[in-house]
């Protein structure tokens, strides 16, 4: 859950996520948000929140909610609602959507819009409305809304929003400087040093010699049943094939390659495409500062990087392309510039740009003779794309229409396999270490979707590679029965009766160190033969270097670099396996030499951080001005329904 935790709780997430991520992932990560007017016997008119005159009913937050769980399932595919739930998910989602309508609300009161020409702008840079050739694609578009079941106007009231949110919330966290004094301070806690000690308790050295009984078994058994819950498994059948197994399309003729050439006449035209390094900032005035100190010597990106920011590079765009998404102003800047040099600053709706041309991209007119190649091998690849489709499509209406796998797969002269039961994350139950085969990985989150016998066709290797598959069997996920894990739940017993004892011991080890004694004394009273204790000596950067190569910080170590100098803390080991009783003695500040890089550094990244804290004030003196009124009951019931409880 740490990474949905860290997006539910992020200050950043109250400003600009408020409108696109929750948006976009409500509008297009869901498997399915349609039938949003009804949910499963809690009617879709009750509002779990009112939101100034906006009403937040059952049906938009159990959908959200099931979407957010699909993002996490992205990282853990074996995550389940209720687990969801119990993580404080739903409130998080909850929470997003109130801030979202809170902020928009306020922006239309102050008179905050979106354009038209904006709303289009971001719409195009929606990667599920692009072609093959990387635009927007009007047919896709409105299959895709079609698909989802939203309407065009919902989805553009929805980017709006998000808009108005990313209008009214950026300004607030741009240019926020720090005090130098709390920087310099701030940079000498980077390079501390702390030194302490560290006992270790296991849990089993405290274990009673006393054997449970029967019924301590069968009463912890039910009281953890949830800690013994075996995964959902399913057997998957499926059989791979390539396009040499389908129809092969004629190949192009030279009607078809001259049409392709008129059709496409504006791409061999003369052309010019720019690229620039940008950065925009909320006023004319900070955009001619920031213009300022480049012309006195400063980078673009040392400019930006001071201030809190970062500039953006933006892919080569016409002059009629950067018009249409960003403004005339800002392309005739650019166009009038030469490369390596920086644009007059501009203004579009999304602020004041100040950008730097990086490339120049100019092309010369071709004639159909010197195209004719790239053009034979497009048609040709398109021909052979439409063939394959056509092939696709009729294995897809069969298999629709009742189709025995076995009976496409043989015709295919593709060879049936049928796996053991899989998990959702791909493992092999019963078989550590054990994984699915390669070739049926991104069917996985399909299949475990999927009811027995429905055969399905996927893509393996985009345009060459194909599979076709189907479940045939499913063991539900469930508590295993206590007579086949008498002996595991009999282990986790002891473990749990012994860890008490070993977390009073171990207060009892920090009371005695808080009278004057030793650690070595106060484990020494306990009359147990425990491991000795660990004298640790550690720098920040050394902790910062172990996060960063993802490995695993001890537990004691962290908290050790978050107590206070002097004090004694009790932390459990997980999984209850043992207790740490953590003493820190000493903290040595790094030493800062003036004008030392790191000051500079901190003072940014500071500032960043006191940017998203007047982001998240401002966030909380909306809402409060908005009027936020939730409604527990209809909370509660969405929690039960999603959950299965009620």
């Amino acid at each position: 859950m740490n990474s949905f935790r860290s997006f539910m709780t992020s200050k950043v997430g109250a400003a600009i996520a408020i409108g696109f991520l929750i948006l976009i992932a409500f509008a297009f990560a869901s498997g399915d948000v349609s039938n949003v007017k009804s949910f499963g016997g809690v009617a879709g008119g009750d509002s779990v929140a009112t939101v100034g005159k906006e009403r937040i009913d059952t049906s938009t937050l159990s959908q959200t909610a099931t979407s957010a769980l699909d993002r996490v399932k992205q990282e853990d595919p074996t995550m389940s609602m209720k687990a969801f739930i119990a993580n404080d998910g739903l409130d998080g989602v909850l929470n997003d959507l109130i801030n979202r309508l809170a902020i928009a609300g306020f922006g239309r009161e102050h008179g905050i819009i979106a354009s038209d020409r904006l709303i289009d702008s971001e719409i195009s840079k929606i990667q599920a409305f692009k072609g093959a050739d990387g635009k927007f694609n009007e047919t896709l578009f409105r299959q895709a809304l079609q698909q989802q079941g939203i309407s065009d106007a919902l989805l553009r009231d929805d980017i709006a929003q998000g808009l108005i949110a990313r209008q009214i919330m950026v300004p607030a966290s741009v240019g926020a400087q720090m005090p130098r004094k709390l920087a310099v301070r701030y940079a000498a806690l980077l390079g501390e040093t702390r030194i302490g000690e560290i006992a270790i308790l296991p849990s089993l050295l405290f274990r009673s010699e006393k054997e449970p009984t029967d019924k301590e078994i069968a009463d912890y058994y039910a009281k953890n049943k949830s800690d013994f819950i075996r995964p959902e498994r399913r057997k998957i059948r499926y059989a791979v094939f390539d396009v040499s197994s389908l129809a092969k399309a004629p190949a192009p003729t030279e009607a078809e390659i001259a049409a392709r050439y008129k059709a496409n006449a504006a791409q061999y035209a003369a052309s010019e495409k720019r690229s620039i390094l940008q950065l925009i900032v909320p006023t004319e005035a900070a955009a001619k500062a920031v213009a300022a100190e480049v012309a006195s010597g400063k980078s673009l990106e040392a400019s930006a990087k001071a201030k809190g920011l970062e500039a953006s590079k933006l892919e080569p765009l016409s002059k009629q392309e950067m018009t249409s998404q960003y403004s005339a102003a800002l392309a005739n800047a650019v166009f009038a510039t030469a490369r390596g040099q920086l644009a007059a600053p501009a203004r579009s709706d999304l602020g004041w740009h100040v950008a730097r041309v990086e490339s120049i991209d100019e092309r010369p007119a071709r004639t159909l003779d010197q195209v004719r190649g790239e053009l034979t091998t497009a048609v040709a690849a398109e021909k052979d794309r439409a063939a394959i489709t056509d092939a696709l499509e009729k294995i897809e209406n069969e298999l629709d229409d009742g189709g025995s796998l076995v009976e496409v797969a043989e015709r295919l002269g593709a060879k049936v396999v049928t796996t053991d039961p899989l998990t959702a994350n791909g493992g092999v139950y019963l078989k550590p270490g054990a994984q699915a085969p390669k070739e049926l990985q991104p069917a996985l989150q399909t299949a475990f979707a999927m009811e027995t016998e429905e055969p399905q066709l996927a893509e393996v290797e985009r345009g060459k590679t194909f599979m076709i598959y189907d479940v045939t069997e499913i063991a539900e996920s469930a508590a295993a029965p206590l007579k086949e894990i008498r002996d595991d739940v009999k282990a986790a017993l002891i473990v749990s009766k012994s860890s008490v004892k070993a977390r009073e011991s171990a207060k009892q080890v920090q009371a005695e160190m808080a009278k004057g004694k030793t650690m070595a004394q106060a484990l020494s009273a306990l009359g147990r033969r425990l491991p000795p204790v660990q004298n640790v000596r550690m720098t920040r950067p050394e902790l910062a270097r172990l996060q960063q190569q993802h490995r695993q910080v001890p537990p004691p170590i962290a908290l050790m670099f978050n107590m206070a100098k002097g004090t004694v803390k009790v932390q459990p080991a997980p999984n209850k396996q043992a207790w740490f009783v953590v003493s820190l003695k000493t903290i040595e500040p790094g030493k800062v030499e003036e004008g030392d890089k790191v000051i500079e550094a901190s003072r940014g990244q500071l500032g960043a951080m006191l940017g998203n804290e007047y982001s998240d004030a401002l966030g909380r003196a909306i809402r409060n001005e908005v009027g936020v009124e939730r409604n527990p009951a209809a909370i509660k019931a969405v929690r039960d329904k999603l959950a299965g409880e009620s």
